[in-house]
């Protein structure tokens, strides 16, 4: 058992790791070990696999090849790797934002009957951000506008329009350094181009590329798919629901959501409702259907619905081990290859649904927008036919369950501080401002067996928040948190500082805010734009006293959010591991230093989450002190 705490600090997980352990199955945490030790040189950033006169790879102790076959050094390579991952991670949130645009044009032309436009305001907010005329029809403005939107993807020159919600003195930076995104897919094709062989081998420039293609996503794809789920799936309020593996229901046909589009598992929302299905799942000798999440896909019917969160990214195998899950149906991102291989030691249907996202052997129902509630249904009612197929006997749910509240917006805090006919953001700001709270954070990101499942962000968050440092939360991260008890408005009288607890106490909200998935990072972004707009914290988003984390990150996609936050002058901690660069002191130096004079943001890479709150809270100390903010009220 001590190895398994050491795993994991959920009691949940620790308990079907166990499980898994004595009936021989592996997991991520198996794997890792196999892998042990991992490539010393892909660690540090010093191979390189980009022609094939490689691989080639730089000896990190001077002693053997300091240059590859085509003369590229130390810095060069590390750049190109680094690089190459902005350009992947941005890609894969960006094609995301895509589908959902795709789907948004869809219903404008009649074809995607199962949606419908549920959050008017934003959608004439959008309109009016693209200079779509306020006169036109409601089915001339979604044509329109879904139009609008598709093009930010393949336009070639001028800027993104979101690119304007950016504090004017940041849009200015980034015309100056030349890293205004203009269209999204050509700063990803332009920054690839950049690191093939022989065409840049400036690392300073690199990054600056690397940098455009980052906001490319954060202030464009991103945030395109945030927006348009709201207007087609509906603005998440705030709303209470449950998290771990306790959600799962022994007497019900358990079906799943993995993955990161919410497309598809909206419609499997109310497919899990429908009275034909529900009738069907008791004629088997169920009690009813129940759906629950994994990932950002749960974050999304978390936030919209209320549905139950199953866990975070390491819990994806150990929700099958439960030998509880009738189905797991995936689209994109983040799904291990090895959910086929643990499926085939249960009963479990696991089913693909996206033509990106296809697994040798496993069935695929490719989801397609114009027919998703039939898609959906003809899901569910696999998993309610596969329910007779359980062996009850190898049924093991950890009782962990905890409440959480998610579906905090820009929007929902504006109303929540200042009202609904007279929302501000006023109070936040003269908070700061007064030194009731001593600042922002936002944690984010993945997990990563190379840390303890869960450890690092919820004792970073922990520690911020007994400091008066609200918490803004995305994806695995807010799920961690979630598991902790750091999500209910309760937790403020327990763990927060007496001034961030007035605060909490006085509006009713946790001091943790769950803002949603992954994408959704686009609404801190917007959010921290509105405070400066608020007036009184500076004028650009380096100004706030604010610090961003990634405490457990695994993919390319964080490297991505944190260069988009970085290049939009926030302080950025990473934590496990730094993402391969350390075999180019230059480049180290580069991003952890000299940034900073650049962008106004730098990264930081640290691998304790009590030293990264300590960092975070000397940066807004710094902030604060800059700003000529009163001290903090309860010191």
């Amino acid at each position: 058992m001590d190895k398994l705490e050491q795993k994991s600090i959920d009691l949940a997980t620790q308990e079907v790791l166990k499980k898994a352990q004595d009936e021989n199955i592996k997991t991520a945490w198996d794997r890792l070990e196999l892998q042990e030790p991992q490539c010393g040189f892909g660690q540090l950033g010093l191979c390189c696999t980009v022609c094939d006169m490689g691989p080639c790879r730089i000896d990190p102790f001077g002693e053997g090849a300091q240059v590859g076959v085509c003369g590229a050094n130390a810095d060069t390579i590390a750049a190109r790797n680094l690089a190459r991952k902005i350009a992947v991670g941005a890609s894969a949130h960006s094609d995301h934002g895509r589908d959902v645009a795709y789907t948004l044009q869809l219903l404008s032309e009649g074809h995607a009957h199962d949606y419908e436009i549920l959050d008017m305001e934003k959608l004439k907010t959008l309109a009016q951000e693209f200079g779509i005329d306020a006169n036109k029809t409601k089915e001339q403005f979604v044509k329109e506008l879904s139009k609008k939107l598709l093009d930010e993807f393949g336009k070639q020159e001028g800027e993104l329009v979101f690119c304007k919600r950016a504090p004017k003195e940041r849009q200015a930076i980034w015309k100056k350094l030349g890293v205004t995104p203009r269209g999204i897919d050509r700063e990803v094709v332009e920054l690839l181009h950049t690191t093939t062989m022989g065409v840049d081998n400036d690392y300073k420039n690199i990054i600056t590329t690397g940098m455009r293609c980052a906001l490319s996503d954060g202030w464009g794809g991103s945030m395109i798919a945030t927006d348009v789920q709201d207007i087609i799936l509906g603005g998440p309020v705030p709303i209470r629901g449950k998290v771990n593996l306790g959600v799962l229901k022994e007497n019900y046909v358990n079906i799943v959501v993995h993955g990161h589009e919410p497309i598809l598992s909206e419609m499997a929302v109310k497919a899990s409702q429908d009275l034909e299905l529900v009738k069907l799942a008791k004629k088997v000798g169920a009690e009813g259907i129940n759906l629950a999440g994994i990932c950002c896909t749960a974050n999304e019917v978390l936030m919209r619905h209320g549905i139950a969160v199953a866990g975070n990214f390491l819990q994806q195998e150990l929700a099958i081990i439960t030998g509880s899950v009738e189905v797991m149906m995936v689209d994109v991102q983040c799904i291990m290859p090895a959910l086929q291989e643990v499926a085939s030691c249960f009963h479990t249907k696991l089913i693909t649904t996206n033509p990106k996202a296809r697994f040798p052997g496993v069935t695929h129902i490719e989801f397609e927008p114009k027919k998703a509630y039939e898609v959906a249904k003809q899901i569910i009612k696999l998993g309610i036919e596969n329910f007779s197929n359980r062996n009850k006997e190898r049924v093991n749910i950890p009782k962990q369950e905890m409440d959480l509240v998610a579906g905090f917006t820009k929007e929902i805090v504006f109303q929540i501080l200042g009202g609904r006919y007279r929302s501000t953001y006023k109070p936040l700001n003269e908070a700061i401002i007064s030194g009731r709270l001593r600042g922002l954070a936002g944690v984010v990101g993945c997990n990563n067996p190379k840390q303890r499942h869960d450890y690092f962000h919820t004792m970073l968050v922990k520690e911020l928040i007994k400091n008066d440092i609200l918490v803004l939360q995305t994806g695995c991260s807010a799920i961690a948190c979630a598991k902790q008890g750091l999500l209910i408005p309760e937790a403020a009288k327990i763990y927060a500082g007496k001034g961030l607890q007035e605060i909490c106490e006085a509006v009713g909200i946790p001091p943790v805010l769950h803002l949603g998935s992954c994408v959704d990072n686009s609404r801190i972004l917007t959010a921290a734009s509105h405070i400066i707009e608020e007036g009184g914290l500076g004028e650009d988003l380096s100004d706030i006293p604010a610090a961003g984390c990634a405490p457990e990150w695994m993919s390319e996609k964080a490297i991505t959010i944190g260069f988009y936050f970085v290049a939009s002058g926030v302080y950025t901690i990473f934590g496990a591991s730094p993402f391969a660069t350390l075999g180019s002191k230059n480049l180290t130096d580069y991003l952890t230093k000299d940034l900073a004079d650049i962008v106004g943001g730098r990264f930081e890479f640290c691998d304790d989450p009590l030293k990264m709150a300590q960092l975070m809270i000397e940066h807004i100390d710094k902030k604060r002190k800059a700003l000529n903010l009163k001290p903090r009220m309860y010191d």
